[in-house]
């Protein structure tokens, strides 16, 4: 009797692993699958590359600048002999998008000029993750994810107005805006 208990506890615990395991798509998933393919561009920046004076923030841009630790970027470019694949992996990002567990913040823009959406991964006050996703119909799309501890939106705006003051190190950037060209 104590080994078939033992055998169930057994199976039961591999089941409950193996469920947890496979949460379905995710953007950390299709980031990993997808940053060395060709047709992507994949760009990971530290915080640090933002070079902002921390003595002029306030309380509230330096709450959301140390919650931050870095951006990913993943880009797709569309050309005339990839337009099915485009398509593909376009509705790859959208499904994983989909999911109830990404909240969305704030959609914009038009398919001449580009769209976009912002999403958050987590609670309100306990963001782990913000998600730009960019399409141009013509171009491609993008995606950013800034990733972190702790992450407030309301305060993660904030930093957006100390970022136009930053002496930011733009190598990287230029080289994701290059990209679609």
């Amino acid at each position: 009797m104590k080994s078939l208990i033992k055998n169930l506890t057994v199976v039961m615990l591999l089941v409950v692993t193996l469920h947890s395991c496979d949460q379905g798509p995710s953007l950390q998933r299709y980031y990993v699958d997808n940053q060395e393919r060709a047709q992507f561009l994949s760009i990971d920046i530290p915080i640090s590359m933002l070079n902002l004076d921390k003595t002029q923030l306030t309380a509230d841009q330096e709450d959301a600048y140390k919650s931050i630790q870095k951006l990913n970027m993943l880009a797709y470019k569309m050309k005339p002999d990839n337009i099915t694949d485009y398509e593909k992996e376009l509705a790859k990002v959208n499904t994983i998008l989909d999911d109830p567990k990404y909240e969305e913040l704030m959609r914009g823009g038009n398919p001449e000029e580009g769209k976009f959406i912002i999403k958050i991964l987590g609670e309100e006050d306990d963001v782990e993750e913000f998600i730009l996703f960019g399409t141009i119909d013509t171009k491609g799309f993008a995606i950013v994810r800034i990733l972190g501890n702790d992450m407030n939106p309301n305060k993660v705006m904030t930093l957006a107005s100390a970022l136009d003051k930053a002496n930011i190190d733009d190598s990287q950037i230029n080289q994701f805006t290059e990209f679609f060209k």
